[in-house]
């Protein structure tokens, strides 16, 4: 038994510059927020793990203030998590309207492990509605509806680049280390891939494609699909051998790297 386990922001789809960063600033224009974050701000925000905690990042005393905020933290935090359940609204819905384009080659990997009898997870520190709402739109209902385990929003203390969910993931799973492959498209998301003592490929994208992934199996620029652009292939520590996109096959042999 093996099992894949995929990052959802990034590598599902490319959802932070037309998804997630979009829906963050029109929030901030209905809460009254004087923020407003351009894709280089952004970027730099992504650093910081989870939805409330980049809201957070931005709360000066005078900001604070001006928003009308609560004095205490207990008080702030329920605003804040308020404010964050409106943007993932607003989220869910871009993803509804078909917004978002699923990442080269996600459906068909995941269907090809599916079918193969892997297990295939998805391990996210999004909010599960976000999640949920993309995956169900890059693969479609009826593989989402068979992933063997969902992991998002607050389900650990710690968030990437801690190891936290990827612990959690490999325990839910029931597999040792050497059986499972991450997904992922960040120096976070690796770190904590990393952290759990798990193997980890990345797919880059246009906020992550500078970004320090040396202890990756694989680095590529996508999965890649027959009738699409074809994988260019970044980094490889690996017995794999990609040619125009990459193949079940090949995961298995990332899967055999030693760490």
């Amino acid at each position: 038994m093996r099992a894949l386990i995929f990052d959802c922001d990034g590598v599902l789809a490319d959802t932070e510059r037309d998804g997630h960063l979009p829906a963050f600033n029109r929030t901030f224009r209905e809460v009254g927020l004087p923020v407003e974050w351009s894709e280089e701000e952004y970027g730099r925000r992504l650093r910081i793990g989870g939805g409330k905690e980049r809201i957070a990042s931005v709360i000066t005393p005078e900001i604070a203030a001006a928003a009308g905020l609560p004095d205490d933290p207990e008080g702030q935090a329920e605003t804040i998590a308020a404010w964050h359940r409106r943007k993932t609204a607003i989220y869910t819905a871009m993803v509804a309207e078909g917004r978002l384009a699923p990442r080269p080659g996600i459906r068909r990997i995941i269907a090809a492990a599916q079918d193969a009898g892997w297990k295939v997870a998805v391990a996210s520190t999004s909010a599960e509605a976000s999640v949920r709402a993309i995956l169900e739109y890059a693969v479609g209902a009826e593989r989402a509806g068979r992933l063997d385990l969902v992991l998002a929003g607050d389900v650990v203390a710690q968030k990437k680049p801690a190891p936290d969910i990827y612990l959690l993931a490999r325990d839910r799973l029931g597999l040792p280390p050497d059986d499972i492959l991450v997904v992922e498209d960040s120096r976070n998301g690796l770190e904590a891939a990393h952290g759990a003592g798990l193997r980890c490929l990345v797919t880059v994208n246009g906020y992550t494609e500078a970004e320090d992934f040396h202890e990756a199996v694989l680095v590529v620029s996508s999965f890649g699909d027959p009738e699409g652009p074809p994988t260019a292939v970044i980094e490889n520590r690996s017995a794999a051998r990609p040619g125009a996109w990459v193949t079940l096959d090949d995961l298995a042999a990332c899967i055999g790297t030693p760490l």
